[in-house]
């Protein structure tokens, strides 16, 4: 601990021992604003770690999604076909690039999508990251939401999914969509968004 000296000058010998005082004094004020920028350093760092770990979406989300994609690469295969059939260029020149494309985009797209989004449910925000080409990480205050969605098409009730969507005040981003969570996970996201906003407005 840096302590202030008892005189600014005393005689040592003959010698002034001002420039020592000023000197501790400097270094006292060195290591106080070193400590100080640590403990920032630190804090900005278990921030960024708590808003960079994501919860990631359910795998029967993948499964969704390669159906998904089968289903838009059919008409493509059986256009592929038809073309094969009217032999206007050698034989494999139409199926084989399409079924290439079309496994491609059954089985290596959707896993890249499913790894590519998640999210973070904090206190009182819910933080969305998805996206591969153009990454969107949307953070969603509760004190903004108006109202809560749990939605299920055919495809999603099968896998037992659901998408939560959050409609916020105000016109950029007033829809916030989460898909892939288990319909069970959904409402107990909502409940606990619900009970959030009516503890704030009480």
């Amino acid at each position: 601990m840096c302590r202030k000296p008892i005189s600014p000058l005393h005689w040592s010998g003959g010698v002034s021992t001002s420039g020592v005082d000023v000197a501790i004094e400097l270094g006292c004020v060195l290591v106080k604003q070193d400590s100080m920028s640590a403990i920032t350093e630190n804090s900005a760092a278990e921030i960024s770690d708590e808003d960079s770990v994501l919860t990631p979406l359910h795998h029967n989300h993948v499964k969704l999604l390669r159906v998904q994609a089968f289903l838009v690469s059919v008409p493509f295969v059986i256009g592929s076909l038809v073309l094969e059939s009217a032999q206007m260029l050698p034989a494999g020149s139409f199926v084989i690039p399409v079924l290439l494309a079309a496994a491609f985009l059954i089985i290596r797209i959707p896993l890249r999508r499913h790894h590519a989004r998640g999210f973070t449910m904090g206190g009182d925000r819910l933080r969305v990251v998805r996206g591969l080409l153009f990454r969107s990480d949307t953070v969603v205050p509760f004190g903004r939401v108006q109202h809560i969605d749990v939605n299920q098409g055919p495809l999603e009730r099968y896998f037992g999914l659901a998408t939560l969507t959050l409609h916020t005040a105000g016109n950029h981003n007033s829809s916030v969509h989460l898909p892939g969570l288990l319909n069970a996970d959904a409402l107990a996201m909502r409940e606990a968004i619900r009970s959030h906003i009516k503890s704030e407005a009480s």
